[in-house]
């Protein structure tokens, strides 16, 4: 529908702007005549929408969805300011300037993003449908998950995948010293710059838990975000941190790398919940890292 607004929209201004085949639109001072109709050009743009969401209602049909995925609004020119959720703060939190946890970005704009955590299941239909929909997603990666097969998450990133920090074995944070969870957190950043060519900025503590020791061992790694999530969703249902199950623009939902050895299903099966879910409610998928 919002494809189609804009192709009428376009028609609409084409058709005040046709010029006759051989005139030539005269630019204002300092500028380069056009070498062909304004009107052709529209034409040529319209059609490219018109082409692109031919594509995306063919994807679409291809995974089995029962609506088109919403395209996603422009990132912000401005990103938003990202503070800590009341309640997850950590003693000295902001004296010690420690990086921020949340589970939704502010925004008004109608999105929410997917992050998938570990990296247990390396199910290949699982990138083609993400490709063919052109939906975004972040990865936290556990080192000793994704070592045995780390092509596939170089696929994942050659496709636009940021790959964050999950820590190297996925220990209870917590329970470890300081100097523990320094070594869980920075060997990661370290594997995936050999591995990936990047050090990210962004960290998922193992189940959600961090303590003081986490927050300060994460600064010291580069770490300048550790974004939790506001739902969870799997293969057969949905789980909210919230008690009304409403999604909320902003809210990261979190999954996993997991299929049918560990689900009642696969990974598109798990995609396809989740996808029939935002779009119903009128939610389009955002890059996470587009925010911050």
């Amino acid at each position: 529908m919002r494809i189609g607004l804009i192709v009428l929209a376009l028609a609409a201004i084409a058709s005040g702007c046709t010029q006759d085949a051989d005139e030539r639109i005269t630019p204002a001072g300092g500028q380069q005549p056009l070498d062909a109709p304004a009107a052709q050009a529209l034409d040529s743009y319209a059609s490219r929408l018109r082409a692109a969401y031919a594509v995306r209602v063919a994807a679409a049909r291809r995974w089995g969805l029962k609506k088109v995925p919403l395209s996603a609004p422009p990132a912000p020119a401005k990103k938003p300011r990202i503070k800590t959720r009341k309640g997850f703060e950590v003693t000295g939190h902001r004296r010690l300037n420690l990086p921020p946890v949340f589970t939704t970005i502010p925004t008004r704009d109608k999105v929410v993003f997917l992050t998938i955590d570990d990296g247990v299941d390396k199910d290949p239909a699982f990138l083609s449908m993400m490709n063919d929909l052109k939906i975004p997603y972040s990865a936290f990666l556990s080192g000793l998950l994704v070592k045995d097969d780390y092509r596939y998450f170089k696929k994942m990133q050659d496709r636009g995948v940021a790959l964050n920090n999950h820590t190297v074995r996925h220990r209870y944070l917590p329970g470890l010293t300081y100097r523990g969870q320094r070594r869980e957190i920075c060997s990661m950043q370290r594997y995936l710059e050999l591995r990936y060519g990047t050090r990210p900025t962004l960290f998922r503590p193992p189940y959600g838990n961090y303590d003081r020791a986490t927050l300060r061992a994460a600064k010291s790694c580069g770490i300048q975000y550790v974004p939790l999530w506001a739902e969870e969703v799997f293969v057969d249902h949905w789980e909210y941190r919230e008690g009304d199950g409403k999604l909320r623009p902003g809210d990261i939902v979190l999954t996993h790398f997991r299929g049918r050895g560990q689900w009642k299903g696969s990974m598109p099966d798990m995609i396809r919940r989740f996808l029939d879910r935002v779009t119903a409610d009128g939610y389009a998928v955002g890059r996470l890292e587009d925010y911050l």
